[in-house]
């Protein structure tokens, strides 16, 4: 019966008779069997922390183990309370696709102890080079369902739904970072597929398991010291509804804040940037007065806050921490730039409409 990458790992700590530790090419864990009560700071925060650190990373590769074939021995490093190990890569067809660690500070691995365990290490190279292969054919059907053709959105829904790989109704998230970098597919959970399309981080989840497995996406990304600002539009009916969900949770990623995350049922007025390209929402909504406005941020605000509050002086002026006669003085000058009634509700409603799409217009 074929192992499973946590089953490789627990029978090589037994065989070894080592704590052993799986981690991937980005050293992400993947699997960890424990053996005993050895422990040292590297392997406690790779297990609470799902990954070694970059220094971690940095002083291991030091060694050579990105392109070893075969056992590598790490010292111990005192100073870090670092104890010695022993490092296996975990490699099919000639490429590394992780490192399988045993903790081995008083070296009672042997040489042929550590050779006997490399058929595991093929066995985990070729679960992780199918594993790797499959999420990246899945991940470029993600990205099928999200192209300006129909017929290749109409194949890669059938190709999915062939494969059983997506289970409908689904949650369709955005997630935006000044840099697209992939998310590490190992650290997602299998119900969840990935893509970068459009610069976008664009997740398909399960409906019942989205809010968990978003967040564990945005910490993902948060821990590049990235700001993410995340939309999302559910249910998505079908994957034929994939590329609508997909632009609607983009202008909803679009008008959230960094670390906000925004659907798209609560932006109400902001679907319209769903409609129409920024130059004609602008053209449609702005006016020579509001464009006057928008060249004086403290009147603009006021008028926002005014317009948002429905209007209230009372709770404009706390709002805004004035005296309710300079709010009336800033409403009377509002009055005066835009050429527009503050008291005509048709005015009302181009000055709140012109003020709410503003920041989000390029």
């Amino acid at each position: 019966m074929a192992l499973d990458l946590q089953e490789i790992v627990e029978e090589a700590a037994d065989l070894l008779g080592a704590p052993a530790t799986l981690e991937d090419r980005d050293f992400h864990l993947v699997a960890y069997a424990a053996h005993g009560d050895t422990i040292d700071p590297v392997r406690m925060d790779s297990i609470l922390h799902r990954r070694a650190t970059e220094a971690v990373r940095a002083r291991f590769e030091r060694h050579g183990i990105a392109r070893a074939a075969g056992p590598v021995r790490i010292p111990a490093d005192a100073a870090l309370g670092q104890l010695a190990r022993l490092c296996l890569p975990v490699r099919w067809n000639n490429v590394t696709y992780g490192y399988l660690w045993l903790l081995d500070d008083r070296q009672r691995i042997t040489d042929p102890q550590a050779a006997r365990a490399m058929p595991l290490c093929e066995r985990a190279g070729l679960l992780m080079a199918r594993e790797a292969r499959e999420r990246d054919d899945l991940g470029w059907k993600v990205a099928d369902l999200l192209s300006t053709h129909p017929d290749v959105r109409t194949q890669a829904a059938d190709d999915l739904t062939d494969a059983g790989a997506v289970d409908t109704p689904l949650t369709v998230a955005v997630l935006r970072t000044p840099s697209p970098e992939p998310l590490n597919p190992w650290l997602l959970p299998h119900s969840v597929l990935a893509t970068v399309w459009q610069r976008d981080h664009v997740l398909l989840l399960p409906v019942a398991s989205a809010p968990a497995a978003l967040a564990r996406a945005r910490r993902l990304l948060e821990e590049r010291n990235a700001p993410v600002q995340t939309g999302v539009y559910s249910p998505c009916p079908t994957l034929d509804d994939v590329h609508e969900g997909w632009l609607r949770a983009r202008v909803a990623a679009r008008t959230a804040a960094p670390g906000e995350t925004r659907d798209w049922t609560s932006l109400g007025v902001l679907r319209l940037l769903r409609t129409a390209g920024d130059e004609a929402l602008a053209q449609t909504t702005q006016t020579p007065g509001t464009e006057r406005l928008l060249e004086h941020k403290d009147l603009a605000a006021t008028a926002r806050t005014y317009l948002d509050l429905a209007g209230n002086v009372q709770e404009t002026a706390k709002t805004l921490n004035i005296h309710r006669q300079t709010l009336y003085h800033r409403l009377r000058r509002i009055e005066e730039l835009t050429s527009l009634t503050l008291t005509d509700g048709q005015d009302r409603l181009t000055l709140h409409l012109a003020l709410t799409l503003a920041g989000h217009l390029t």
